[in-house]
């Protein structure tokens, strides 16, 4: 089984996998859309997370972990519980963008509009300066943020939301 990661699993996996692969999935854009009360913030200071947002002719970079069978279970269970705050589980078709290329089906967690904890869009300024200022039970919202961005470049990926987010940033929050 293959899980597709576009956010903090670029940067921190937290499960054992097999294989992990560059690829990119079709229709979609990443956008720090999402409101986080249970990692990144609180319940009135709520951090900002990455979601899907539908978007024909986008296409978002991430990463693929291909999963051992018999640790499936487990590892989906923690998964459930790391990404519980209104993201579910969605097949995908994930293209691989290293040397040996192909495609696979693969699950991803996608917090759609429709859930409880969708922030929806806003300026750039406006969302930087919410995360900069979020704290919450997995540390500074900023840590997320900048820990993307370097994990989207060390893979030398693009994302010009990710990166204008960071560059939006108050001077000493990168």
């Amino acid at each position: 089984m293959w899980i597709f990661g576009y956010g903090s699993l670029i940067w921190r996996p937290d499960f054992p996998f097999i294989e992990r692969r560059p690829c990119t999935i079709r229709g979609f854009v990443r956008r720090f859309w999402q409101a986080s009360v249970d990692h990144r913030g609180v319940p009135g200071a709520p951090g900002r997370v990455a979601t899907l947002i539908e978007a024909p002719g986008g296409e978002c970079f991430g990463l693929a972990f291909r999963i051992e069978g018999a640790a499936k279970d487990e590892i989906l269970k923690k998964l459930d519980v790391r990404e519980r705050g209104g993201y579910r589980q969605h097949p995908v078709t994930v293209h691989f963008t290293d040397a040996a290329g192909g495609s696979a089906e693969a699950m991803v967690y996608w917090a759609t509009p429709q859930n409880r904890n969708y922030a929806g869009p806003a300026p750039v300024e406006r969302i930087a300066a919410q995360i900069a200022g979020a704290v919450g039970p997995s540390g500074p919202n900023v840590d997320y943020l900048v820990n993307l961005a370097e994990g989207l470049r060390g893979w030398g990926a693009q994302d010009e939301h990710v990166f204008a987010l960071e560059a939006a940033l108050p001077k000493g929050r990168r």
